[in-house]
């Protein structure tokens, strides 16, 4: 049985999954100082939110030591997908080809991503062949 998608995070959310993605299983303190260098933020602010993640199983609390520790409860790589299918869905009615072209034509894209990205539509393509 394939277990329900989680919640898509709120922007203050994925803040602090990208904090937990980059340094790990972190104490609010940790969290707070990171996110407190780019911008005013209250540490009871940063405690909160965690405690709200860990409720929607966003982050998974370890209560073995005194400071709490918080980790990410999915990689990176599956909230990413869940956005992006989402944002597909919802502003761009599913067509992955707007979702493209509305993501290229926000910025330039290098030269290097670019012939990343043909790279990476060759490979999807051979994938799907041989599905």
């Amino acid at each position: 049985m394939k277990k329900a998608p989680l919640p898509r995070p709120t922007d203050a959310e994925l803040e602090i999954l990208t904090v937990l993605w980059s340094r790990g299983p972190s104490t609010v303190r940790e969290v707070h100082e990171i996110i407190a260098g780019r911008k005013p933020t209250q540490y009871t602010t940063v405690l909160k939110t965690l405690q709200i993640m860990d409720q929607k199983g966003l982050v998974r609390r370890d209560e073995a030591q005194r400071a709490h520790i918080y980790e990410a409860s999915q990689p990176c790589e599956v909230t990413q997908r869940q956005i992006a299918g989402d944002l597909l869905q919802r502003a761009f009615g599913g067509s992955a080809k707007s979702l493209m072209l509305g993501a290229l034509s926000s910025r330039k894209a290098s030269k290097k991503e670019l012939a990343e990205l043909r790279q990476l539509l060759t490979e999807y393509e051979k994938d799907e062949r041989t599905s």
